[in-house]
């Protein structure tokens, strides 16, 4: 027997989904201001060609595609007082917070080389602290209930609170440390403003992290722990858990749906804000206001996803919900390629604002049907192989995710070379076959995404599937317990 069953799971309060939830809003301020402002600030603030801030990003990326899973097969085995997730997150958030900073404040003195290796170093420490805090906070989300439809509302708490970071991010940005200026009407172009916003993130980054930390800890007694007989971690076990994850059906097809979304949510990210700024003329303040329509999308992805889990089941919820991520942020730019929106359009912003709720309400049902359905995955693993396995799952999904969200982010850095997108551009000043290429090229990117669609579609994760899973690891336990009141004989 590889697990222990914790204590009987306590039921959990809405205040408890939130302070779990709170551990994803840290993570989503880091990757919301660092998709946003890494490119424009290493490319139009410190100079460096658009094309190797994209491979520096990308080196970045692989390399914590594969520090991912060695930390959730490292996690899935541990065993302390503390459990097999906490120490972690306590162990990651100092560090990451002090990776964050210095990315995005390299000192004056270097230039050229230095400055690509102080980025790729950087990068690559905040990311791997970022992996050791996130996957086993997203394994403990998955052990939290045992439920069908609690391991849903867990999620849509977790991935609203996703959107708490990311609107953290964005408003603060774009509303304060960026606002626009008389001198600087993108203030991402001004360098004085990085000091304080490294500074005010990094904070954030350790109260929101320490706090999830804090308030889950009262439940390290009723999480399932490995048992003494379990292998220690090394080398071989680990290779051992990523085959045995590999080997269920579902993961692979999740997989693979994974891989074509990372691929436009990365050429995606990479290429939205030059978009926002320079196709759109939008300034910093006005992007703020996007925050409203990602608000509504993600209060209906929290209200409905349970809903749609339990009538639709995951399936079916989440492909369509991929269809409609992958069509929606692309809509605006077509009728701008094709002169129909244009930064003249009385209106332009309210119209943006609409279209972005069709961004964020299939992302927020996505992700939660994601995570939901990862959770019953290791039901399945359990099943079969008689260890919990949360997370190598979740990492192993990110391993594929971030080697393909690297090779997005690089794409989005060298269509902007080939497009010859112009350094130290200004908003009005950039040619406009050079704006229409950055359009097409954000729309092209719906293709991968519909290709996701598909393979989401394949899921076999159901509540059928779970009654039965369930069912057989109960009777399993059952057994165990059994066979060893046998063994201990008489009282």
């Amino acid at each position: 027997m590889s697990v222990i069953a914790g204590a009987p799971k306590p039921k959990l309060s809405s205040f408890d989904k939130a302070a779990y939830g709170l551990g994803s809003t840290a993570e989503a301020i880091v990757y919301t201001t660092t998709a946003s402002f890494l490119l424009i600030f290493y490319n139009q603030v410190r100079g460096i060609e658009a094309s190797y801030v994209g491979i520096a990003l990308a080196v970045g990326m692989i390399v914590n595609a594969v520090f991912d899973p060695l930390v959730g097969s490292w996690s899935d085995r541990v065993r302390t007082r503390l459990g097999r997730r906490h120490p972690f997150l306590f162990g990651s958030i100092l560090p990451g917070a002090i990776c964050f900073y210095f990315l995005f404040n390299p000192p004056e003195a270097l230039t050229g080389t230095w400055q690509l290796v102080w980025l790729t170093s950087f990068n690559v420490l905040l990311l791997q602290c970022m992996s050791l805090y996130h996957t086993p906070h997203m394994a403990l989300g998955g052990e939290l209930s045992d439920d069908y439809l609690g391991r849903s509302r867990i999620m849509a708490y977790n991935t609203f609170f996703l959107w708490v970071g990311d609107t953290l991010g964005w408003v603060l940005s774009f509303a304060w440390f960026f606002r626009t200026t008389e001198e600087f009407s993108n203030g991402a172009l001004d360098p004085s403003r990085y000091d304080e916003f490294g500074i005010s993130f990094a904070a954030l980054i350790i109260l929101f992290c320490t706090i999830s930390a804090l308030s889950t800890a009262k439940f390290i007694p009723s999480l399932p722990q490995a048992a003494p007989d379990t292998p220690k971690f090394g080398p071989v076990e680990f290779f051992r858990d990523f085959i045995r994850a590999c080997s269920n059906r579902n993961y692979i097809v999740l997989l693979i749906g994974m891989f074509f979304l990372s691929l436009m949510t990365g050429v995606r990210a990479g290429l939205w804000f030059y978009s926002a700024s320079f196709f759109w003329q939008i300034n910093n303040t006005q992007i703020s206001f996007f925050a409203i329509g990602s608000f509504a999308g993600y209060l209906f992805g929290v209200f409905a996803v349970t809903r749609l889990h339990d009538r639709f089941d995951k399936r079916w919820t989440g492909m369509f919900a991929v269809i409609l991520y992958s069509i929606g942020p692309a809509l605006p730019l077509a009728l701008g390629y094709l002169g129909i929106l244009t930064a003249e359009t009385p209106g332009l912003l309210y119209i943006l604002i609409a279209f972005s709720v069709l961004q964020h309400a299939p992302y927020s049902v996505m992700t939660t049907t994601v995570y939901s359905a990862l959770a019953d995955i290791a039901d399945e693993n359990e099943v079969k192989y008689g260890l919990r396995q949360e997370g190598i799952l979740y990492a192993a999904r990110t391993l594929f995710a971030r080697v393909d969200q690297a090779i997005g982010t690089a794409l989005a850095g060298w269509v902007l070379t080939i497009i010859a997108f112009p350094d130290n551009a200004r908003v009005g000043e950039v040619a406009e076959p050079v704006l229409m290429a950055l359009a097409g090229a954000f729309v092209l990117s719906t293709i991968p995404g519909l290709v996701a669609a598909i393979f989401y579609g394949m899921l076999r994760v159901t509540k059928e599937t779970y009654d039965t899973t369930r069912e057989t690891l109960e009777a399993r336990r059952v057994a165990e317990a059994e066979e060893e009141a046998v063994l201990a004989g008489p009282a």
